[in-house]
């Protein structure tokens, strides 16, 4: 069986700590335990915390705490994983059926893709529309449906370009996926990290077969946790649960704990405030500098997530400017490539102030330089 590498995790984990402004990274600037703590009061001990192995769906605590941000999920609508990754795996795993394919929105994060590719499947996509403010092509998705997927991929806020579906555009899925008898898999990870005070709405209590995936690492700015989660129906949990006994076994019992303490009553709101303040005062900084930058970039500013899909108007190969500035600016970037689109980046701007400015100026470094473009 041939392998096709995660192209942007290959690019990320192999060069992200290893140069000095790193943009490619989708989440804001992250806690440290001392300062999540802190939110806590710092009345939390994490000296008596057994390191064995923990309940292996999650503990009770945790479930029932992810399971409150759900109306109308139970503890046993939760199953807690290692990461998004293996949340967005047991989901692939539980909803992929041979010989039918996957609807996957495209552009979008590249990990179940590549796993279709990867275990011989096959998808069909329907596309965002760069053009339309990326709004999804439901002609596209119903064909796909037609074509016989089984279920479809969507994440929402969208990655890589940060903008979230509307009520009526979910509306409108979940009645293809129900005209269909198909599933939808939701990744979520952006959610509550919005820039405006709306919350982008979720697929969950929308439609009976969903599976909703979400993580620590974007709106939490927790990523070192490595913890995530799926909500979904009982009886489907139960059997991504059976799957987590072929992956991971449990999820690690210090971020058990720390992920209690982080999406506890008290302390979530304070860690949502830390984010949305970065994501709104770093985007401010951000699109003034491209609108700055006269007419050299275009982009549709997002609606959650520390991240924006830019187009730059010159004709550079999105691979080759993105190891120049890695090579020549000691700045990383994801190149549209990854995503299949041609002469744009993804770049992510949860960084500090000072380091994105400095990140940005060398950006523009790269346009200005004779002969580097």
């Amino acid at each position: 069986m041939d392998f096709t590498p995660f192209a942007m995790e290959r690019w990320q984990s192999t060069w992200e700590h290893r140069v000095a402004f790193n943009l490619s990274e989708s989440g804001v600037h992250p806690l440290t335990v001392g300062e999540l703590l802190s939110m806590a009061g710092g009345s939390t001990d994490l000296a008596d915390v057994r390191l064995g192995y923990g309940q292996s769906n999650g503990s009770d605590e945790l479930r029932a705490i992810i399971a409150s941000l759900y109306p109308g999920a139970s503890d046993r609508s939760v199953v807690v994983t290692t990461g998004g990754a293996e949340a967005n795996f047991v989901g692939f795993w539980e909803l992929a059926a041979a010989g039918r394919p996957v609807a996957v929105m495209l552009p979008n994060y590249m990990q179940v893709p590549g796993l279709i590719e990867n275990f011989d499947g096959g998808y069909v996509p329907f596309h965002l529309r760069e053009e339309a403010g990326w709004r999804p092509d439901l002609d596209q998705l119903e064909g796909a449906l037609r074509a016989g997927a089984g279920f479809i991929l969507v994440t929402n806020p969208n990655n890589p370009t940060g903008v979230g579906l509307t009520g009526d555009e979910m509306d409108d899925i979940v009645a293809l996926a129900d005209r269909h008898g198909a599933w939808i898999l939701s990744d979520e990870v952006y959610r509550s990290a919005e820039v405006g005070e709306d919350p982008v709405p979720s697929f969950w209590g929308r439609y009976d077969r969903v599976l909703v995936t979400n993580t620590m690492s974007k709106a939490y700015g927790l990523p070192g946790l490595r913890l995530g989660w799926v909500v979904g129906p009982e009886d489907v949990v139960e059997r991504l649960w059976a799957r987590t006994d072929y992956t991971t076994i449990a999820p690690a019992s210090l971020s058990d704990a720390l992920a209690t303490v982080a999406l506890s009553p008290d302390v979530r709101p304070r860690i949502l405030a830390r984010t949305r303040g970065i994501i709104r005062n770093n985007l401010d900084v951000m699109s003034g500098w491209m609108d700055a930058q006269g007419g050299l970039f275009s982009y549709t500013p997002p609606d959650a997530g520390a991240i924006c899909m830019v187009r730059y108007h010159e004709p550079t190969p999105s691979l080759e400017l993105a190891e120049r500035l890695r090579v020549d600016h000691s700045l990383l970037i994801v190149p549209g490539a990854h995503f299949g689109i041609e002469g744009t980046m993804r770049i992510g701007f949860g960084l500090p102030e000072d380091e994105l400015v400095e990140g940005l100026e060398r950006l523009g470094a790269v346009f200005t330089t004779a002969g580097a473009v």
